[in-house]
């Protein structure tokens, strides 16, 4: 079949006159071709059933023979895995199936701007493939950020700013202006009633289908879609009544920001400090202080909120996210390293980074999560980060070696670039400390931002999970936000349990996570230099030595590493030297397999020149 797919290619044929022919759709033709493309050696391999068809089709994204053959012939077992295999060929591309900044220009759009793309014509995304130019996909971004600012500019903002990404910190420190909900005129009254009237008609088919019938799960999907499409126009309809006071605005602004899923989000109303005062002197309501000077007066005045999430909830909660980022972690390998090394560098230089107390994402302790996470949710033995987790301990408990003292030397055997850095993920995850109490900044949110943690992947609301454990209130809140006001006011009418179940059928088509999920705020972190004041300098002698009986007893442990990093003679502790030049990066091309093995070690070892060199 590939033979002929491929003859026919060469004599001309387009893909759609193959697929007509063979009656096969035009993408089967064009993986099967693309399987056809693969070296003959691969081809003779997968005869020999030495190969199977997924590595084959991961090592068909390389689009040269010798590409190819390279990376299967010098790999060994672990790395012929398919992950591995695309891993090698697509080290220095961005995967656009997981880059937010990829679905927000557009894979269509990078094409048509001269981009390539590696594809892989053998996932069902339709993002599947790999961005090979990182500076036009900034540019784009920038470009079409810049397009919608110029939009939001002409409703009368004082100040439009754009952001790649939202920095809640940053926007904590603006004042906020809220619309006013002006009457629907005539025709928009209409609108909504026959909105709500179609809604109704479909909600209560939508309850009353038969989980029986032959067509019922074709049925209630396309009704729960046209539950959708009409939520949408609720909202839509709901807030172009939404208006806002043009003299007020024109001291206001927004930002103009890239959404963690690749949408385009407008923070409008945004009030900069120094604006504030005037505003709400002519009459305007700012809601949303700086941080500077919030917390005391707040503080002091305000009586104490009921928080909307429970410590035990959000005890689950966070538990959930720590497993998810468990299960991502082995996955995204370089991340884990990343994670670790992110934790001990500062420990390794306290002269460059200082010190600080603030607890951090990792507990570096020894101790296992596995059992902790279980007792904060329940319900997260059945989820789907579990599953993942215990499939990577299932592996690793299959292939490390029964006794401890075999286990160094195992190690030492292993590829450092796949086997020890995957096991180096899985470790990681269990000393993940994520579970809180209240939801606050926390040093795990750093993480999840550079995992690109998408919690939908991992966790549902339904009753067990959420709406069984928040108040009717909040039950309303999230309906309003994610489907639309007029089924969130359907709700007021119920009893606890019946809103809980309607809420439930509601977001069941629905992406929605709480905000504790998608918070990438993280506590301030201040850290103080290591080094002696002026003073000590007079109490220990003019060299600095001191001269009393005790310093004969030093200890050469940690405060002999604070006298080593005292004295430099500069101001800077979380920076580099202001006049320190930047080193250059000289430009070499990878080779074509990027984990290190013993041979590359060994080049490296060879050709060392220096103080280090043998």
């Amino acid at each position: 079949m590939l033979r002929a797919y491929r003859m026919l290619a060469e004599e001309g044929r387009s893909v759609d006159y193959i697929a007509a022919l063979f009656s096969a759709s035009p993408l089967t033709v064009k993986r099967r071709m693309k399987l056809g493309n693969v070296s003959p050696k691969l081809l003779a391999l997968l005869r020999e059933d030495a190969i199977t068809l997924d590595q084959l089709a991961a090592l068909a994204l390389a689009d040269d023979h010798e590409t190819q053959e390279h990376i299967w012939f010098d790999a060994n077992d672990w790395q012929r895995q398919p992950n591995y295999l695309r891993q090698a060929i697509t080290r220095a591309e961005i995967d656009a199936s997981r880059s937010r900044l990829v679905r927000f220009v557009g894979v269509a759009a990078y094409e048509t701007a001269g981009g390539y793309v590696r594809r892989d014509l053998f996932s069902d995304d339709e993002n599947a493939g790999y961005i090979a130019d990182a500076e036009l996909l900034q540019k784009l971004v920038a470009q079409k950020l810049d397009a919608a600012a110029e939009e939001v500019r002409g409703e009368g903002l004082g100040w439009i700013e754009t952001r790649v990404e939202r920095d809640f910190l940053e926007q904590n420190r603006y004042g906020r202006l809220r619309p006013v909900q002006r009457p629907y005129t005539d025709d928009e009254q209409r609108q909504m009633d026959a909105l709500t009237a179609q809604q109704d008609e479909l909600a209560e088919k939508l309850e009353t289908l038969s989980e029986d019938g032959e067509n019922a799960y074709e049925e209630d999907d396309r009704l729960n879609d046209e539950i959708g499409r009409v939520s949408a126009a609720l909202i839509a309809l709901e807030s172009v009544a939404l208006v806002w006071d043009e003299q007020q605005m024109a001291e206001a602004g927004a930002f103009v920001i890239v959404g963690p899923q690749g949408e385009l989000v407008i923070e409008r109303g945004l009030v900069r400090r120094e604006n504030a005062d005037a505003l709400e002197a002519a009459g305007a309501h700012v809601t949303g202080t700086p941080e500077a000077e919030a917390q005391d007066a707040v503080s002091a005045t305000a009586p104490k909120i009921k928080p909307v999430h429970s410590a035990k909830l959000c005890q689950r909660l966070t538990a959930h996210r720590t497993a998810a980022m468990r299960a991502e972690l082995a996955t995204q390998p370089a991340v884990a390293l990343a994670a670790l090394l992110h934790h001990l560098v500062p420990k390794a230089l306290p002269e460059h980074f200082g010190h600080t107390c603030v607890r951090d994402f990792l507990a570096l302790t020894g101790t296992n999560n596995h059992d902790g996470l279980l007792r904060a949710a329940d319900d997260l033995g059945t989820s789907a980060a579990w599953s993942a987790i215990e499939m990577q301990r299932a592996r690793w408990i299959a292939e490390l070696p029964a006794k401890r003292a075999d286990l160094l030397p195992w190690l030492v055997q292993q590829d450092p670039g796949t086997t020890l850095l995957d096991l180096l993920a899985f470790c990681i995850g269990t000393l993940l400390d994520g579970v809180a109490c209240e939801e606050r900044p926390h040093a795990i949110n750093a993480l999840a931002g550079a995992l690109n943690l998408d919690m939908t992947a991992y966790w549902t609301p339904t009753r067990a999970t959420y709406f069984d454990h928040v108040s009717k209130a909040r039950i309303a809140e999230v309906v309003a936000a994610a489907v639309s006001p007029k089924a969130a006011a359907d709700l007021d009418r119920m009893k606890k349990a019946d809103a809980v179940a309607a809420a439930e059928l509601r977001l069941a088509k629905v992406a929605w996570v709480p905000e504790i999920f998608t918070d990438r705020e993280i506590p301030a972190a201040p850290s103080w230099a290591s080094r002696d004041d002026d003073d000590d300098e007079d109490e220990d002698g003019p060299d600095g030595a001191d001269t009393g009986a005790d310093a004969e007893e030093t200890p050469e442990g940690e405060d002999a590493d604070k006298e080593r990093g005292a004295g430099h003679g500069t101001e800077q502790v979380n920076d580099t030297p202001p006049d320190a030049p930047d080193a250059p990066v000289a430009a070499s091309p990878q080779p074509a397999w990027p984990f290190p093995t013993a041979d590359s070690i060994g080049t490296v070892s060879t050709g060392q020149s220096g103080p280090l060199a043998a």
